[in-house]
């Protein structure tokens, strides 16, 4: 029987680890804090990537690993499989999650401190809130990351968030 954690485990985790590197440890840097964050992720994917392909033989090409993280990989970390693969069919994949789970149910508080009354409130906190989401999108861009190098693939992800809790 293999090891499983508790969902909401894994959610407190990540919210304590991105609140402990934007707030306390690279307070005034929130670049440094996504690349550490997304450190950790990239070693998590790495491991796991090891972990879930011991028994497989190598990948032939780059698609069959792409689909080896949208299926089995994804299946694994998410508990879903990814919803949609895009290809321009010269080496960038856009993976889609209708519902990504790590956003789901996640709130940010909306109050904003020291807001100049000139502008508009709304789109502050708005923008706040989608940096918010946007700093807890390193963690699982680091987990893909480190799964894809392991798998024989260097690569950059990013994710895209114009429309929760659907993620590019």
């Amino acid at each position: 029987m293999g090891r499983e954690v508790s969902e909401s485990c894994i959610d407190s985790l990540l919210t304590e680890m991105v609140s402990s590197y934007c707030n306390r440890f690279d307070a005034n840097k929130p670049e440094l804090a996504g690349r550490r964050i997304e450190a950790i992720g990239y070693q998590v994917g790495h491991q796991l990537a090891e972990r879930y392909t011991m028994e497989r033989p190598r990948f032939g090409d780059h698609l069959e690993a792409i689909k080896f993280i949208c299926k089995d990989f994804w299946s694994e970390v998410f508990k879903k499989q990814i919803d949609n693969l895009k290809t321009n069919h010269r080496g960038t994949f856009v993976l889609q999650d209708n519902k990504f789970r790590w956003l789901a149910r996640m709130s940010v508080d909306p109050s904003i401190e020291n807001v100049d009354l000139s502008q508009d409130t709304s789109a502050l906190a708005e923008n706040k809130a989608t940096q918010a989401m946007g700093m807890h999108l390193y963690f699982p861009c680091g987990i893909i990351r480190g799964a894809l190098s392991n798998l024989g693939i260097p690569c950059a992800v990013s994710a895209d968030i114009s429309n929760l809790p659907a993620c590019e």
